[in-house]
This record gives structure tokens, C-alpha cells and sequence, in this order.
């Protein structure tokens, strides 16, 4: 995935450190990702979310808020409005290279700002919210006695995340003042709201407060057992699962035509996890599956094997043939299913040593209707004239080139 690092001026002039994760096709759409309360753009679940969606097409832009992470300035001197101001700093910022965003998503507090931006970003059509407060001011009961020290002496140290943030008393009272509710009733665009039930940061009845507030059309999922920050790398990638499906429906993503000598299109495979196997297998934005290997393997068993995928081309392609030519024929075929099983087996041609292997895929075909026997043996001899079994059978060329060098 081509990840792009660039700056742009935020509401106080200061410079923020944006990142912005790039498809490796073609350009259909982009996102704006707003991260929660003194988080950063870098948080797992922005990252796999952003990784998802660039596998669909569309583009995500995710910067540090003033003072935070890489960008420049003082998070104490920013409020929750100010937050907003670099939320549509970014926007302008996207729309003056041509890629408006159609998409926000914000995270906790996060969620909360692209709330209150969505209204004044024009180009954006969907929002999604991940464990947003109803009541910005919610975040102030995460400061604890450190309240008392920012109201008498205008700013102190808070420890969040395992480090000290200093808090100003202008983003307290800012923040306390904050109504979203005639916001989210004007919001006017699509809303999926994610929320987990045992969220013990943000509680549940945050998520249910914005859907109640908003018109339709809205979506709410919840994230079962997930944290706040979503930190468990399968809620992640449940999470971005959910997005990208639900964002396509709203935007319009419509891929060109496929490019020369590829009629099928371009099927991209990336990886989703460094740590294991986990990929990312994309076939235009509509059709998206999970690669993985079995966790004896040393994967995490998310998604079909390589040759899971392979038996399952075999599968598909003899079901369809098989259907194709009986619907031809007319013959009273009610269904069909193929079972497929991939082994190494002794080659004929082994070695004295008996290590030499061939793959051999068996086929279990099943064909209920009212046929005569002729008829499914016909079928049957019809099944190897699939054009994947035709494919495997004889041997095939694989080109390869290693781009950018």
C-alpha cells in the first residue's frame, strides 16, 4: 500500500504531520480519520481501518491533532473547537489536491469532532463514529482530581495512556460547553455508529444517544468484547470490515475499466499483519476476502490457506460449468455443489527415493434434480471441461516483475 507523509498548516498555524495511506489501484474515493483524545494517527485500529479501505480504493488521510504526536504546537493551549478548526484544516488541505473526502471517521473524542465538523465539510456523504461520547465533556471525568489543580491555575498534568498530558483549563470548559445534538440532527448524511457494550472508557448509551439523535438513514454495530481503543487485533479487523462494506453502499465507488491483458481485473493481495500471515485480498472495491494460514502453520486461521483458495476456484468454476450446461440443455438440475480437497501425493515419475510430490485436487460433486443417468454422466464429463481444471491440468506461466527498482 503507497503511504504518502505530508504536512499541512493547522488552526493555530502550526505545522501537522498527516499520513496518507494511498490505494494500490485506482482512486475511487477518499476518508478523513480523526484518532481519539490524545491518541495519534499511528493507533493499530487506525491503521488496519486505513489499510482496508485503501484495499477498496479509497484513500485515508489520518494527522496528529495540534500538539500531539508528530505535529507542532501545544495540546495545552487547543480545546474541543479547536480539535474541529484541524479537522476542516485537513479537509481544505485533501480538497486543494483534488481529493475532497466523502468519508469521516473518528474515533472516541475523535468521533465527537467529525460530528460536529461533518455539517461544515461539503464534500463528505458518510460519517462513522467508533466509540464517540454523546457529551464531549465526558472525556473531563478521565482528569480526576487533576479538574481542581485546571480551574485554579489554568492548566495541569494529566496521566492518560501511560504518559503525562498537560490540560488547559480553555479545553475543559470548551469541551463542557459542546452540544452535538443539533449537529447530529442536521447532519444530513449517511451515520454508522460503532460502539462496544462493555466499553468501560465511553459507555454504551453514547452510541445509542447519537443514533436516537440522527435521521436516517443510520447503522449501529456493536464491537462485542472490544476495548475502547479497540486494541485486540481481531476487533480491528472486524471494525474495518464493517466501514468498508458500509461505506461502499453510501459512496460512490466506480472502478475504470480493467487494464489491457487482464479482462478480469487485477486482483491485489497485501498484507494486513507483519506479525503473521494475515493478507488482504482485493478484487476491485466490491469483492474482498481474507488470505491466512492455520495457526500450526503460524498464522491466526482468519481467512482460507493459498490452496484453500485454489480448491475453492476448482469448486466454484465446476459448479458454474456444470450449471451453465444444464441450464442449455434445459435438464432438470435443482442444484449442485462440488467438494474440494487439496493433498501432496507420490508423483509417477518419483524419484528411487520416493520424494518427489504432485498436488492432487479430488473433486465430490453432488446433483439433485430429477435427471436420468445418462444425464449426469454427461454433467460429470462436463465438469472436466471447467476451464480452472483445465487450467491446473496443463501447466501455466506466472511472469512476475518487482516494481519500483
Amino acid at each position: 500500500m503507497p503511504i504518502e507523509r505530508l504536512t499541512f498548516t493547522g488552526h493555530g498555524g502550526h505545522d501537522l504531520v498527516a499520513r496518507l495511506d494511498l490505494p494500490e489501484g485506482p482512486h475511487l474515493a477518499t476518508a478523513l480519520f480523526a484518532h481519539c483524545f490524545t491518541c495519534s494517527k499511528d493507533i493499530p485500529a487506525a491503521r488496519r481501518i486505513a489499510a482496508r479501505l485503501a484495499g477498496a480504493g479509497i484513500a485515508v488521510l489520518r494527522f496528529d491533532f495540534t500538539g500531539l504526536g508528530h505535529s507542532g504546537g501545544e495540546f495545552e493551549n487547543t480545546s474541543f473547537t479547536s480539535n474541529v478548526r484541524d479537522l476542516e484544516r485537513a479537509a481544505e488541505a485533501l480538497a486543494a489536491r483534488g481529493m475532497a473526502p466523502t468519508l469521516l471517521i473518528g474515533h472516541s473524542l475523535g468521533g465527537a469532532a467529525v460530528l460536529a465538523a461533518a455539517g461544515r465539510i461539503e464534500s463528505a456523504r458518510a460519517v462513522v463514529t467508533i466509540g464517540a461520547p454523546y457529551d464531549p465533556g465526558h472525556v473531563t471525568h478521565n482528569f480526576g482530581s487533576a479538574l481542581e489543580q485546571i480551574e485554579a491555575d489554568g492548566v495541569a498534568s494529566v496521566r492518560l495512556g501511560g504518559r503525562d498530558i498537560r490540560i488547559g483549563r480553555g479545553f475543559v470548559e470548551d469541551v463542557r460547553a459542546e452540544n452535538l445534538r443539533p449537529k447530529i440532527e442536521a447532519l444530513h448524511k449517511a451515520l454508522l455508529v460503532l460502539h462496544a457494550p462493555r466499553d468501560a472508557t465511553v459507555g454504551i448509551e453514547n452510541a445509542a444517544e447519537i443514533f436516537k439523535a440522527a435521521k436516517h438513514p443510520k447503522s449501529f454495530v456493536t464491537l462485542d468484547d472490544a476495548d475502547h481503543l479497540i486494541s485486540d487485533p481481531k476487533d480491528a479487523e472486524y471494525a474495518a470490515q464493517v466501514v468498508a462494506a458500509w461505506a461502499a453502499r453510501y459512496l460512490e465507488l466506480s472502478p475504470p475499466a480493467p487494464p489491457p491483458g487482464a479482462p478480469e481485473g487485477v486482483v491485489r493481495v497485501s498484507e494486513a499483519d507483519a506479525a503473521g500471515f494475515l493478507q488482504d485480498v482485493n478484487a476491485g472495491p466490491a469483492h474482498h476476502v481474507l488470505a491466512d494460514e492455520p495457526v500450526a502453520y503460524g498464522g491466526s486461521d482468519r481467512g482460507m490457506s493459498p490452496y484453500g483458495f485454489l480448491a475453492a476456484g476448482l469448486g466454484a468454476c465446476t459448479s458454474m460449468t456444470i450449471r451453465m450446461y444444464a441450464r442449455r440443455k434445459g435438464w432438470p438440475l435443482d442444484h449442485v455443489s462440488v467438494d474440494v480437497s487439496h493433498d501432496k501425493v507420490h508423483a509417477q515419475d518419483a524419484d528411487s527415493r520416493g520424494e518427489a510430490k504432485a498436488d492432487e485436487f479430488t473433486r465430490v460433486i453432488r446433483l439433485e434434480g430429477d435427471l436420468s443417468a445418462e444425464q449426469r454422466d454427461r454433467l460429470l464429463e462436463i465438469a472436466d471441461k471447467c476451464p480452472v481444471h483445465r487450467t491446473l491440468e496443463r501447466s501455466s506461466r506466472v511472469a512476475t516483475r518487482l516494481e519500483g527498482v
